[in-house]
């Protein structure tokens, strides 16, 4: 509903706009020229600051007469002051002469009218998979294999369905046998280092949750615990990301700096488990439509919806 279909059906341009006579750009309405056009893609969405509503992407998010929250069909708009109607960014609202005027007087256009939100789909939860150990108590990250270190400790070897070496101290990769006279795992003539053993072992968030050895506990946007899966970790501001020791969140960039220039990709946390003999966690209800994550509270926000305190 935001866009105009071009012929043929593959095309479309901006609303306030529509296909050029030349099939290679969109004209917009208003006389501020042309633009590429663009090929159909898959719809994204803007999240309201309620954090139940929102608005088609390219649109802003503005409370309406109701209370509720509308969208403005258009990018970083401004919410005009009679929660009705709303203006293009860098503009303002002229209510009595019911136009849009920016501080130059080049743009002067008519205002326009917000059209109402629609529910957000929840995130189905990560599942966060542990490999138990055989004493009931300890676990290794997923992907690798409980060997026994002692006749009351477990260790993780870092392989799959891997072969426990006799010493207690390492182990191989399946197919292969522990060589400890040699230090090596051989097969069929072959042989590789023997692997060390590190000790199975988790990282306590709080009282109830922990994440996995060698993870950082950070916050995530619920207020309840998430795990990084990188070692003393920096937890970043937007409470979704974190970045390797040395390094500090760039949001703008969307990556992680280092002093000097050297960037890499951000890591989005993970949810943090439940502690041993601890129930899982469940969500607390607001009402018979709404909740929030374990441990945060319930509390009414001034557009009469819940929002969650962490």
């Amino acid at each position: 509903p935001q866009s105009v279909p071009c012929a043929g059906g593959h095309r479309c341009c901006p609303r306030g706009s529509h296909c050029g006579a030349d099939g290679e750009s969109c004209v917009t309405d208003l006389g501020m020229g042309t633009r590429g056009w663009v090929g159909v893609r898959a719809p994204r969405a803007v999240p309201c600051p309620d954090g139940q509503s929102e608005c088609p992407d390219d649109a802003t998010c503005c409370v309406t007469s109701s209370g509720a929250w509308g969208c403005c069909p258009m990018p970083q708009a401004s919410c005009c002051a009679d929660k009705v109607h709303c203006c293009p960014h860098g503009t303002t609202c002229d209510l009595a002469h019911g136009r849009c005027v920016s501080p130059t007087g080049d743009i002067d256009v008519p205002l326009s009218t917000a059209f109402p939100t629609w529910k957000r789909q929840p995130t189905p939860p990560v599942t966060l998979r542990q490999v138990l150990c055989p004493d009931g108590r300890s676990a290794c990250p997923d992907g690798t294999t409980c060997c026994q270190l002692s006749p009351t400790q477990y260790g993780c070897c870092p392989l799959q369905n891997a072969v426990c070496c006799s010493d207690r101290q390492h182990c191989c990769p399946q197919g292969t046998t522990c060589d400890l006279i040699h230090s090596t795992c051989t097969s069929r003539g072959a042989s590789a280092p023997l692997a060390a053993l590190p000790t199975a072992g988790d990282v306590k968030c709080d009282e109830r949750t922990s994440c996995p050895n060698g993870n950082t506990c950070c916050r995530l946007t619920s207020g309840a615990w998430g795990c990084c899966p990188l070692e003393q970790a920096v937890c970043c501001p937007d409470h979704v990301h974190c970045c390797p020791q040395g390094y500090t969140c760039d949001p703008e960039g969307g990556s992680c700096l280092q002093e000097g220039g050297t960037r890499r990709p951000w890591v989005r946390k993970i949810p943090a488990l439940p502690r041993e003999g601890q129930v899982p966690l469940r969500d607390v209800k607001c009402d018979e439509k709404t909740s929030c994550p374990d441990g945060s509270t319930c509390c009414q926000l001034s557009l009469g919806t819940w929002g969650c305190c962490p």
